[in-house]
């Protein structure tokens, strides 16, 4: 009779699964909790003690790491000597092994949760097993998750045993399995000590949707989502409406929530091809709608909206007159949400906003060979803190205009320049190989609509006094940019010409 070794935390599907195994001549070995379930559904099991001839101690903490187990999941069949060495010790193989692991992952996601709870909650038998089997998947069949019971029940029932293939497969899922379980746990623990710069870099990503491809046709893409969910992120975001988002919508529905949550005051970001081309703020959110729309009514064509008040039908009767790949907001009122939903190319997408400020410590990005890991840029400033360099001082609502338009000019790329009044961005110049360039990108976006109202954010220094001097002869009343410039007293000087009232950050938002 073949013998399998059950023991799980996640019980779900359980017993149809070892009843399954019975049917086809499987002897059950199984422990604590998984036991009792397995026997008051009538299923006749072994207990581990009657295994390894040893009892469960230290609160359960051994009661697997034994040779009567190891030595069954580890001896190979082909080898005389092996099956020999069983026979003398009186071991008796184990076929199939079934096992999930403590929950550590939903241990460390509850509030407040205790280190001593955490360290409980790592599992050392399980993982061994496991292992164990999974090294021996010549002879033996490791199952570590619950959607892959019906396959491996339907190849016993079929043949009396699974495929070498099959066996395989399973093998380097429990690999991964056993990997993401002591990468969370790695990761919480060099939490817990306050290292930075661990000498090993432990991720654990889970596959959330295979993409139809890339960001373009040729290229395959996968969506993996971080194993402790982040709640505002487009990954968490419900979509109510429309097709599945594409590689590129995610990428854009992401920048936009990194935008957007910069604003408290009702606003909505236009995000196009991941930089702004709008952002307006007002009294409503159909009036922060108007200015946002009204920053670029071209580039917003097909972009991707983010507001952070719940839609209303007002505010859909507006969207509702253009193309746009994606909606994302609180949610939407009935009305309104009936009223876009009539497009069936918009995706409508609701996320809770009021987790916008719960750090999202470290973002990843990916190059040739290697990776980087970075903080996020999600630095709190406030305008009082920063220094006028200049003879023209900044009114009040100069400083919040500014500020405004240092908000947005965090998520534009470098060189950026992000021209703006207390309403609304007017012009975004960005990802130019020079900042002067960009400055020009952004009046011509501007235009006419530049007047006393209108300030100017650079996200890093001027390295020459020509962005002021261009910025001046179009009618720029007041600059933000970091400083720091071996030059800047040349800026300082152009601004002084052009009665310009010019306040320096000491911080830089480069983002490339």
């Amino acid at each position: 009779m073949k013998r399998a070794l059950v023991s799980v935390s996640d019980k779900q599907n359980l017993v149809p699964f070892v009843k399954g195994l019975v049917e086809n001549g499987f002897e059950i070995i199984s422990t604590g909790g998984t036991k009792r379930v397995l026997d008051e559904a009538g299923i006749e099991t072994i207990g581990i003690e009657d295994v390894t001839h040893f009892p469960e101690i230290l609160d359960g903490r051994v009661k697997t790491l034994n040779p009567y187990v190891h030595g069954g999941l580890l001896a190979r069949r082909d080898l005389p000597e092996h099956m020999a060495t069983l026979e003398k010790l009186n071991i008796t193989p184990i076929d199939l092994v079934c096992v999930n692991l403590y929950p550590f992952k939903e241990t460390i996601e509850k509030p407040g949760v205790e280190l001593a709870d955490a360290i409980e909650n790592i599992d050392i038998g399980g993982p061994s097993m496991v292992r164990s089997a999974a090294k021996n998947y010549h002879d033996v069949t490791i199952v570590v998750d619950q959607a892959d019971y019906d396959e491996v029940l339907a190849q016993i029932k079929e043949d009396g045993e699974t495929s070498l293939a099959t066996r395989a497969l399973l093998a380097a899922k429990a690999f991964r399995h056993t990997a993401a379980y002591d990468s969370l746990i790695s990761q919480y623990l060099t939490k817990q000590t306050g290292l930075e710069d661990p000498e090993k870099l432990t991720l654990s990503w889970d596959l959330k949707e295979t993409m139809r491809y890339g960001e373009n046709s040729h290229q395959k893409a996968w969506l993996y989502e971080d194993a402790l969910p982040k709640a505002f992120s487009v990954l968490q975001a419900k979509q109510l409406h429309g097709k599945k988002l594409s590689y590129n919508n995610i990428k854009d529905a992401d920048e936009a929530l990194r935008c957007i949550r910069e604003f408290d005051e009702p606003t909505v970001v236009a995000m196009k091809h991941m930089n702004p081309c709008g952002i307006g703020r007002g009294d409503s959110l159909v009036q922060a709608w108007d200015r946002a729309y009204e920053a670029d009514p071209v580039s917003i064509f097909g972009g991707v909206i983010a507001l952070n008040r719940q839609v209303d039908l007002a505010t859909a009767e507006k969207m509702h007159k253009i193309f746009l790949e994606i909606v994302i907001a609180p949610g939407f009122d009935d009305d309104a949400f009936e009223l876009l939903a009539k497009k069936k190319n918009i995706r409508l997408l609701s996320l809770d906003f009021s987790k916008k400020d719960e750090p999202t410590k470290h973002e990843v990005v990916s190059v040739m060979g290697g990776m980087l890991l970075q903080e996020q840029d999600t630095l709190k400033e406030d305008y009082h803190d920063w220094q006028c360099v200049t003879e023209k001082q900044p009114t009040e609502e100069q400083l919040k205009t500014l500020m405004f338009a240092w908000k947005a000019v965090k998520h534009a790329k470098s060189n950026a320049i992000v021209l703006a009044n207390d309403e609304r961005t007017l012009g975004v110049g960005e990802g130019q190989p020079n900042r002067i360039d960009s400055l020009k990108i952004a009046v011509k976006h501007a235009g006419e609509a530049i007047d006393d109202r209108t300030v100017m954010a650079s996200d890093a220094f001027f390295p020459f006094g020509d962005c002021v001097e261009y910025a001046g002869q179009n009618g720029i009343k007041a600059i933000v940019q970091p400083g720091g410039s071996i030059r800047d007293q040349e800026s300082i000087e152009m601004a002084n010409k052009y009665g310009i009232a010019m306040v320096t950050t000491g911080i830089r938002h480069f983002r490339h």
